[in-house]
């Protein structure tokens, strides 16, 4: 009984530690249930929080595009205010403008201000000014050497209108709203128009070019001539070249640029050499057979006698590899057996045209110039389609050939020269041919007016660069014949009249003319406070001449036959410096000029209608090449 009783405890206990052990199992999941519960009750709380944050953002931004709303209704009320004034003053400003006759403020022209100025106000203004620049000259100097280029030979025209109504347009051909930019544009950034020039380029580099030849370091090419039984071909030497194109820009930019300069422009220039000697070249302009002159009836033709010559090309190679200035090479010469003098007259019957000039004899170096050139002319035969070439013809003018000094143009001024007076020679056989109605295929003007033929009607020559030549444009062949004797100088031309002969007049225009500088230079051997004129000025001209053709009195045809740009010439006047004691002082005076330079200054050629035979004398040319 006691160990049942025992036993029944222990299962009391037991099931009491059991019962003690459940509940503190229950009491945890409680505890953990509302740990739980009060998790979510937090997170619930939190959710709403943010809810109601949410919301009360959503109020504000609500509140916030309500307010924009009214801000930008009231702005966009501004702005449209704003735009119908200032389109009701833009159109009342723009048919203001539009009826204003002045420039609008801020436009220049060439950088002068134009503002508020009529059309013809702003013209007269920029006319002032070009009509300045076109006065004045640009100087030109390379060494010693000086010259100018004249505005007015260049043609240089300003386009001054054009500049003018394209300033006066600004703001007044557009719409409103353009117009009214532009004037605003020009207001505040300004607006400046160019004013456009042209000028005659064939013209301005034909005078650069020429300035080649008075540039004492200028480049001169290899050449040769035939004398009698000899080839003498001179050696080139390096030099310089003006370059043209450089020249020329910086003309442009001078006469572009409004303000006004004396200053010199270095005449810009190129190294050049000369070109090397193609002796077999040589030999194939040089060579021909002998031929008989003869003549045929039906059709008449008459055919010149040729020499015939030959060099050996070998040995002018060995020749040639010396180190020379000139060199010497013999020529194989075959006379023909018969000769135009052996035909007679029966090949060249009629005068064709002739001209004369005048020269003084007492100028004996000039005169034997004029006498060697005039020799290797005479005679000289060509037949119908040959060219003629003076260059070719007369040959070089050396020491050797018997050329003395004499006076030619140089440097802008008169100077002892090889060879002056040979020009005459060209400028005489230039109007002969023009009277024989011959084509001229190449013909220079001089750089000044000459003396011994009116402007427009002479031609220049330098041996190596400047050539005259014409082409026998006839049916049949022509003979030069060239005389110089008692002071005149004519060339004749002999061939046969075809059916239709014709005369000529030619008409002279000036259209320009540039007047000259005077240049004082002070002279040691002068008592001082006297002066003396070592050259006369003459007047720059461009002349325009007309070539009228005639047949029985009655006007073929007329058209210009050249424009020709002459230099203007500066008087030189040397000025006493030679100190004079008061014991022999004597009264300032102006001692009498020398009779360096004899052409007219001024007076402008007439009008002349020479027949085909015609004979021209005019004055000996002082001066001239």
């Amino acid at each position: 009984m006691e160990e049942n009783k025992e036993k029944l405890n222990e299962k009391d206990v037991e099931v009491k530690e059991e019962n003690i052990e459940n509940n503190e199992e229950k009491k945890e999941i409680v505890e953990e249930k509302q740990e739980e519960n009060k998790k979510e009750e937090t997170k619930f709380k939190k959710a709403e929080e943010k809810r109601k944050e949410l919301d009360k953002k959503m109020q504000e931004m609500i509140d916030k595009r309500k307010k924009n709303k009214k801000r930008y209704i009231i702005l966009g009320s501004i702005i449209g205010v704003l735009l119908v004034i200032a389109l009701f003053v833009s159109t009342i400003f723009a048919f203001v403008n539009i009826n204003n006759d002045k420039i609008v403020s801020g436009v220049s022209i060439s950088g002068i201000d134009m503002s508020g100025l009529s059309k013809d106000e702003a013209k007269a203004k920029l006319e002032e000014i070009y009509n300045k620049k076109e006065e004045q000259e640009i100087k030109l100097k390379r060494g010693e050497y000086e010259t100018v280029l004249s505005p007015v030979l260049m043609e240089v025209d300003y386009k001054i209108d054009e500049a003018v109504e394209e300033a006066y347009k600004i703001g007044k051909e557009e719409n409103i709203f353009v117009n009214n930019y532009k004037i605003l544009f020009a207001l505040i950034w300004k607006e400046d128009i160019p004013v456009n020039m042209t000028l005659n380029e064939e013209v301005t580099r034909q005078t650069i070019d020429d300035m080649n030849t008075n540039l004492s370091d200028v480049v001169i090419e290899s050449s040769y001539t035939l004398e009698d039984e000899e080839l003498i071909i001179t050696k080139g030497k390096a030099g310089v070249k003006i370059d043209t194109d450089n020249l020329l820009n910086k003309a442009k930019e001078i006469l572009t640029d409004t303000n006004i300069s004396d200053d010199f422009v270095e005449i810009p220039v190129i190294n050049k050499d000369p070109d090397p000697i193609d002796i077999d070249k040589i030999h194939e302009e040089v060579y021909k057979e002998a031929k008989d002159a003869y003549y045929t009836e039906d059709p008449l033709q008459v055919y010149p006698e040729e020499k015939g010559i030959d060099f050996d090309v070998e040995n002018a190679k060995e020749i040639l590899k010396e180190d020379k200035e000139e060199y010497v090479i013999p020529l194989i010469i075959t006379e023909p057996e018969v000769t135009l003098d052996d035909l007679g007259t029966k090949a060249f019957p009629d005068q064709l045209a002739t001209f004369t000039t005048r020269y003084d004899v007492s100028d004996v170096d000039r005169t034997t110039n004029l006498v060697l050139a005039i020799k290797k002319i005479n005679g000289t035969v060509l037949r119908a389609g040959e060219e003629f070439s003076y260059n070719k013809v007369v040959g070089a003018r050396t020491v050797a050939a018997g050329y003395k000094n004499a006076k030619i143009y140089s440097a802008g001024q008169v100077v002892d020269g090889l060879g002056g007076g040979i020009c005459q020679v060209s400028s005489t056989l230039y109007n002969a041919a023009l009277l024989a109605n011959l084509e001229i295929t190449e013909r220079r003007n001089h750089q000044f007016v000459t003396s011994y033929v009116e402007a427009g009607r002479d031609a220049t020559v330098v041996y190596g660069s400047t050539d005259f030549k014409f082409k026998n444009t006839r049916k049949y062949p022509i003979r030069i014949v060239a005389t110089a004797k008692n002071g005149i100088l004519t060339m004749t031309i002999y061939g046969i009249k075809e059916e239709n002969e014709y005369t000529f007049k030619f008409t002279p225009k000036v259209l320009a003319t540039t007047p000259y500088q005077t240049q004082y230079i002070d002279d040691d051997t002068l008592p001082e406070g006297t002066e003396k004129v070592k050259q006369k000025g003459a007047v720059g001209k461009k002349v325009q001449t007309t070539i009228t053709k005639l047949l029985n009195g009655k006007v073929v045809s007329s058209e210009v036959l050249s424009v020709d740009t002459y230099t203007p010439m500066t008087r030189i006047i040397l000025r006493g410096t030679k100190k004079v004691s008061s014991e022999t002082s004597t009264p300032a005076v102006e001692t009498p000029e020398e009779t360096t330079e004899t052409k007219p200054e001024t007076q402008e050629p007439e009008t002349q209608e020479p027949a085909t035979n015609s004979t021209e004398e005019v004055e000996v040319p002082v001066g001239e090449e």
